[in-house]
């Protein structure tokens, strides 16, 4: 563990320097004890973390935005291929560049979406499980 005990007016308590960098205290706690952050120590002995660390730490690239209000950020944009209503469901395939994508949704979603062959649409994708195979 690096410590100082010269506080510098630009070193944040450790909750405001978790908040900063999107981790938790405990999550700073740890690093400063594993030595991939340097923490000074106020007079009452509470971390304080310096402003150069945060802006270190929180320099990570910014993830693209979904530009809409939707979570997923994998997005494609194209053009409904295919369009297979059974029952309650349908098969949606949709042509974004090189990529087909086939989406199972309800038969109200291709309905109310209008989905038809040709009409253009975004096949937006939020996997908790994705698989790559090489060859």
């Amino acid at each position: 563990m690096q410590c100082s005990w010269t506080v510098s007016p630009k070193d944040l308590p450790l909750g405001e320097a978790a908040k900063a960098i999107g981790v938790s205290a405990d999550t700073l706690r740890r690093w400063d004890r594993a030595g991939k952050l340097r923490t000074t120590r106020d007079s009452a002995n509470r971390r304080r973390v310096p402003l150069k660390e945060v802006e270190r730490l929180a320099g990570r690239p910014d993830r693209h935005a979904t530009g809409a209000p939707l979570s997923a950020r994998n997005r494609f944009t194209g053009v409904v291929r295919s369009v297979e209503v059974d029952g309650v469901m349908a098969l949606v395939e949709i042509e974004a560049g090189p990529h087909l994508i086939t989406a199972a949704v309800t038969r109200d979603s291709v309905e109310e979406l209008g989905l038809a062959p040709g009409v253009r649409a975004t096949a937006a994708v939020k996997a908790t499980s994705v698989m790559v195979e090489r060859g």
